[in-house]
């Protein structure tokens, strides 16, 4: 039965979980209809960081364009650009045993993609989440549900991995940005 967590809530993964290798971390929303006339295209990135919360190769920058890290432990599975239909709208592939030593973090964010032109927010975002699904079980793991905290925002820090004590952890995060993917890649040390 997968846990339930709040923001702010971290829960160890790989200690209660013996053995838990590879890892779908999925992500979802549902986006409110107005009369903006523009199609929402949200967009999963995912931030592979050192102690600092720094991302110190752009390889380790995994987005629709660069699907992978440097060695391919975090793959992203395909962009939706509609997120129509239920279920996950993006999935990233976490390869725990092989994560680069270097890489102690590993967050995950969700952007709204040309949210400016589009005159779009995290107000017109509904029912956003993250899970964390066992590979070879399928099972739900973990269940972080964003609520409806956002207005102006055009980015959020869903949640990342992190390592602690040779384990893997989970940390509800639910931070968001003005500034969406520009101040996100400005903060974890990206240009």
């Amino acid at each position: 039965m997968a846990i339930n967590l709040s923001k702010g809530q971290k829960v160890d993964l790989t200690k209660t979980n013996p053995g838990l290798s590879t890892v779908l971390v999925g992500l979802g929303w549902d986006t409110n209809k107005y009369d903006g006339g523009g199609d929402f295209d949200l967009d999963v990135s995912v931030f592979c960081a050192n102690g600092a919360g720094k991302v110190d190769n752009p390889k380790n920058f995994v987005y629709f364009n660069n699907p992978q890290n440097e060695n391919a432990s975090v793959a992203h599975t395909g962009d939706n650009r509609t997120g129509v239909g239920d279920g996950d709208d993006e999935q990233i592939r976490v390869e725990l045993t092989n994560v680069p030593a270097g890489i102690e973090k590993i967050a995950f964010a969700i952007t709204i993609y040309e949210a400016d032109q589009r005159k779009q927010n995290f107000g017109q975002v509904a029912n956003s989440y993250v899970r964390i699904l066992n590979e070879a079980t399928g099972a739900e793991l973990i269940r972080f549900d964003l609520g409806e905290d956002f207005s102006v925002e055009t980015g959020v820090v869903v949640g990342e991995l992190y390592r602690h004590g040779g384990e893997w952890k989970f940390n509800a995060i639910g931070n968001g940005y003005r500034n969406g993917l520009e101040g996100l890649t400005r903060d974890y040390g990206l240009q």
